[in-house]
């Protein structure tokens, strides 16, 4: 069983919410960094975040707003702001912070899922964190906009992309070379960019969810 709770983060004097569910016993704690234009209700990312505390039972999940309403209201007008990779990943630490400050999560391990350029801002997030960030899952994510702080990485990276999202699986291949030795590239056949097709999200989760037991709750 778990407790939900919507939760607010001071973040470079702005103030993002979150929604924080966290199981009994549980071992890691997986921050969601949603993808351009998205937010904490992305289905994606909530249908994910369900199975990973369904299936482990032994990780909690918060998934967060990266921009303010107002932000957002800025961004639908420019669409500038979902590309604000260092922005997006000061976001993403300050929300680690949080966690590992907060009585309830500070005594769980982190590891964060990004997808799109959520994955990019996770990706600098752990490499400027890299005490604190035990795991990282990108889904159809792009890698690439993390830029020179792919080689600062240390936590192990699991990168998800679809079999016929073809520009983005090149990225994430060039991405891997300059990512730590346990990085792992697993192609979903058959999936774009979203993951729409039947069976291609399950696949996500199951793949998420087996890399954060293993990273985190000390799984196999």
């Amino acid at each position: 069983m778990s407790v939900g709770e919507t939760v607010r983060i001071e973040a470079g004097g702005a103030r993002i919410e979150g929604d924080l569910e966290i199981p009994e016993g549980a071992r890691g704690i997986v921050l969601f960094a949603h993808g351009s234009g998205s937010g904490r209700h992305s289905p994606r990312n909530r249908f994910v975040a369900a199975r990973l505390r369904e299936e482990s039972l032994l990780l909690g999940t918060l998934l967060i707003d990266l921009l303010t309403e107002q932000e957002e209201a800025e961004d639908a007008r420019t669409g500038l702001l979902r590309f604000d990779v260092g922005l997006l990943a000061g976001r993403v630490e300050a929300a680690t912070r949080w966690l590992l400050d907060n009585p309830r999560t500070r005594g769980l391990r982190v590891g964060y899922f990004g997808a799109s350029t959520g994955a990019a801002a996770a990706l600098v997030a752990a490499a400027r964190l890299p005490e604190a960030v035990g795991a990282v899952v990108s889904r159809g994510g792009r890698p690439d906009l993390a830029g020179e702080h792919l080689g600062r990485v240390r936590a192990p990276v699991l990168l998800i992309v679809g079999g016929r999202d073809h520009t983005v699986l090149e990225l994430n291949r060039e991405a891997m070379r300059r990512l730590p030795p346990q990085t792992r590239l697993e192609v979903v056949p058959g999936a774009t960019h979203l993951f729409e097709e039947p069976g291609a999200l399950e696949e996500v989760a199951r793949l998420a969810a087996r890399w954060f037991a293993r990273h985190l709750a000390g799984g196999r």
